[in-house]
């Protein structure tokens, strides 16, 4: 069984997560309605509290999104507090030729923005979504969108601008001047076709407040991503932290507070070096010594789980790790390791490249390379981060999550076949009700 991308990717036309950023972001948000914060604000049915999730009985559908072209998105406030708003935005609208799209803040009157003149330009509608107390949901109607993002934030509306192409100006982890930087926010990917519904949470770039995912088919069957609980930003902090009393590296420099001093985000190792380029610079040095001397003498098999079937390479006399018509993998840096696309991991025209790229960097993420001399196929999940040297970032966010799922590096959707995925992702080809919640309270298996 391929990666969960490598098996839909054909079928959506994507690269990649679900969504890509849009661009970056400058500027002022509009301040919501509360017309529509009273039109849109439902109870959620309660039975054993507010934030039971075991309590809602839905009606299954005949028709299926995929063939109405309309999808149902239900909102859940599952914090505890009243100021949280949700935003859907995509890169393009399918039928609307491939124009960005914005939900208003209604949540049903689509948005598409017009090229504006100049950079950092304000939209001309309101799009932030009020969900009301905690406990409460909204329920939004969206067109077929591919590269969409389902925002949340916490205590402030977002800032979205836009600038000139259009391009949509999206909330940055990056850029300490950007408005929304003392915000707490958070998204989920997805990407809703006439073929199916694709949707994950993700932890590639940060951890922000959980959010789990539920989704309903015609027949009445769901799937679900369960998310961290509401302290589970804190248990990854403590566990990065503890980790660097360990090992003295930068893991608990990934941790990002708020002007006030409370916790309000975690950066990714990624992410870290994308902002401090010396971080973990010779973390992964040794690692890949040891993996490259194995691997010297003996072959290491990478099953591509595609056309190629499985490839042998071994590192030859310029030392470099050989797979022959799959190419040359010279040793990665850590940062080629965390990102998962720089230097050896950098894609290309050879499609057998493509194939091994994202199972060795896997392998290198969850340090596996030193147990088996075939991966994914040989891989085990209780070996997954067992070396001392490995992503401790990508293990101790696993742990933080309900049911361990959530991509937590760009390739964590690798497996062996009919092994169990991680990556935190729904697909169906009959969705009828898409729920995203936020906030971690209630949060289930």
């Amino acid at each position: 069984m391929a990666g969960l991308r490598d098996r839909i990717r054909k079928l959506l036309g994507r690269k990649g997560t679900a969504a890509a950023p849009i661009n970056q972001k400058v500027g002022t948000a509009p301040s919501a309605s509360p017309a529509a914060d009273v039109a849109q604000q439902q109870s959620i049915p309660q039975l054993d509290g507010m934030f039971d999730s075991h309590q809602k009985v839905v009606k299954p559908q005949t028709r299926a999104a995929t063939v109405t072209g309309q999808l149902q998105v239900q909102l859940q406030n599952r914090t505890n507090s009243s100021t949280v708003y949700a935003y859907i935005i995509a890169g393009q609208a399918i039928n609307n030729d491939n124009a960005i799209f914005l939900l208003q803040a209604d949540a049903k009157t689509p948005y598409y923005p017009p090229d504006p003149s100049s950079t950092g330009t304000k939209l001309g509608v309101n799009v932030s979504i009020p969900l009301g107390a905690p406990g409460n949901y909204v329920t939004a109607i969206i067109p077929q969108l591919a590269g969409g993002r389902i925002w949340f934030s916490i205590g402030a509306e977002l800032i979205f601008k836009v600038n000139p192409g259009p391009g949509l100006v999206e909330p940055s982890i990056f850029n300490p001047g950007d408005p929304n930087h003392n915000t707490n926010f958070g998204f989920a990917e997805f990407t809703f076709n006439s073929a199916q519904v694709f949707v994950n949470i993700s932890y590639v770039d940060f951890v922000g407040p959980p959010v789990s995912l539920t989704l309903l088919d015609t027949a009445g069957a769901t799937q679900h991503v369960s998310g961290m609980p509401a302290n589970g930003i804190q248990t990854i902090a403590n566990g990065l932290t503890a980790q660097t009393q360990k090992d003295g590296r930068r893991w608990s420099s990934l941790i990002v507070n708020d002007s006030a001093g409370k916790l309000l985000r975690i950066l990714s190792p990624n992410s870290g070096i994308l902002l401090n380029p010396t971080w973990f610079q010779t973390y992964y040095t040794d690692y890949v010594n040891q993996v490259y001397s194995q691997y010297s003498t003996r072959p290491l098999t990478v099953n591509t789980q595609a056309s190629f079937g499985n490839v042998n390479g071994q590192v030859g006399s310029l030392g470099n790790l050989n797979f022959g018509p799959g190419g040359l993998f010279a040793k990665p840096t850590s940062a080629d390791i965390f990102s998962c696309s720089t230097g050896p991991f950098a894609t290309g025209q050879n499609g057998e490249t493509n194939t091994i790229i994202p199972r060795l960097a896997a392998a290198f993420n969850r340090s596996t390379l030193l147990l088996t001399n075939t991966v994914p196929n040989g891989e085990k999940l209780a070996q997954y981060y067992t070396n001392p040297i490995t992503n401790h970032y990508a293990r101790i966010v696993h742990a933080a999550n309900l049911d361990g799922k959530g991509y937590a590096f760009p390739y964590d959707d690798v497996v062996p076949d009919g092994g169990v995925g991680q990556e935190g992702a729904l697909f169906s080809y009959s969705p009828t009700l898409l729920t995203v919640a936020v906030g971690g309270n209630g949060a289930f298996v």
